[in-house]
């Protein structure tokens, strides 16, 4: 990555979560600022990057058509977040007059943090409920004008249901466990939190009460997701702020020892602490104002290498086809290591992933397990047919990737 991108980049989201503005007099060429503001996109951070540099004089040499064409992105993505956000808010009201307890992670939750929230986007909101609430919960949602995101799949089965608004902008992920239980790379991440509900808080969001986590477990979950992510194809700078400003804010209220037995269960405490060194190097994590212990601190943790595989991944480790490809290599070698097996990247896992991975999109294999094989071949035509004229999309680039993100989890000790 072009270090002046990178280093322009980190330095105006820094500004903005600091309530600042830039003061580049130069240094950032037409060129550059077109590649700025697409790494921006990438991370869903484009409006709190425009509003910290818009001002400064370097921000001239950009060419005022791209200029307008900023501007007007960055306002329709505030506009359309703001109604997005007022839709969530009007159908948890709803689910609040049932009686229900749905807890709200993630998202909104997040976004009230900023000093201004629609400028951190959600594509989309998160909500845990009791299984048992689920059949109610429906209810509600679909006499909402809510519809099933995959309606080919059960959802009376499924312990993630998504939904969209008919008409409308939103998108909710509702949960009846927070990770899918069928991965053998971390669906035991659920055992963290099977007593949640009894430590739940509410707070008030536009004068709704709603439901969230208790600090302890938000910040776990927050952690814990971005690492989940970290397993498959990688996460971006978005989620790095959002772990920073809930540690800044909620410092004090959050059992810090508890966070690293938990982190150490899963061997992400080095990792995690790697999240937290990037936070104070290049964000605005306070060490003293979340109340950041020794304990965490005595972790050597560099977080170099896992900021650059993060802003080269974007959001959610999405940058490239091959990069997501990839992602059956990682799993693959996390899954080995919990068997007890020597964990190396090979063609194999990339093209042959397992039974619970492929059932995402080939849903009959829950049905019918002995059809796997049937799945890898209609899956390596796919792959041939994406591959076939797209850039950013080959095997033997996925394959590389995969190889150096199985170095990264040894580098942080997730794998040996």
């Amino acid at each position: 990555m072009n270090e002046n991108i990178k280093k322009r980049l980190l330095e105006a989201l820094k500004s903005f979560l600091e309530g600042e503005k830039v003061q580049w007099e130069s240094g950032v060429s037409p060129e550059e600022w077109g590649t700025l503001f697409d790494l921006a996109i990438q991370h869903q951070i484009l409006p709190m990057i425009y509003e910290t540099v818009y001002a400064c004089p370097a921000f001239q040499s950009m060419p005022q058509t791209q200029k307008d064409y900023m501007k007007h992105r960055m306002i329709q993505q505030v506009m359309v977040q703001g109604r997005k956000t007022a839709e969530f808010l009007s159908l948890y009201s709803k689910l609040l007059e049932k009686d229900l307890t749905p807890i709200v992670v993630k998202g909104i939750i997040c976004r009230e943090m900023y000093r201004e929230p629609d400028y951190r986007a959600s594509g989309d909101e998160d909500v845990l409920i009791p299984p048992e609430q689920f059949p109610l919960c429906d209810q509600v949602f679909r006499e909402n004008a809510m519809d099933y995101l995959e309606p080919e799949k059960d959802p009376e089965k499924e312990g993630e249901v998504p939904y969209y608004k008919k008409g409308g902008l939103l998108h909710i992920e509702l949960h009846k466990e927070l990770f899918p239980s069928q991965s053998e790379a971390y669906g035991e991440l659920n055992e963290m939190f099977q007593d949640v509900f009894q430590r739940k808080i509410q707070t008030e969001i536009q004068g709704v009460p709603v439901y969230t986590m208790g600090y302890t477990d938000h910040l776990l979950y927050l952690i814990l997701h971005a690492f989940k992510h970290f397993l498959h194809s990688g996460f971006g700078i978005r989620q790095v702020c959002d772990i920073v400003i809930y540690a800044n804010t909620y410092g004090s209220e959050i059992d810090w020892e508890y966070l690293y037995q938990a982190c150490q269960k899963i061997h992400g405490e080095n990792f995690t602490a790697a999240l937290f060194h990037i936070g104070e190097k290049y964000l605005n994590f306070d060490k003293e104002q979340a109340c950041y212990p020794a304990l965490w601190q005595q972790e050597e943790a560099d977080g170099e290498a896992l900021l650059d595989d993060l802003l080269q991944g974007g959001v959610f480790g999405d940058s490239s086809l091959s990069r997501k490809h990839s992602s059956n290599m990682t799993l693959a070698a996390v899954t080995d290591e919990k068997k007890g097996k020597k964990a190396k990247g090979s063609l194999a896992s990339s093209l042959f992933p397992d039974k619970e991975y492929m059932a995402g999109k080939y849903t009959y294999l829950e049905k019918y397990p002995f059809l796997l094989p049937a799945a890898w071949g209609s899956r390596i035509l796919n792959y041939m047919k994406e591959t076939q004229g797209t850039k950013n999309n080959d095997a033997k680039e996925s394959i590389a990737i995969g190889n150096q993100r199985i170095e990264l989890l040894k580098k942080y000790k997730i794998i040996r």
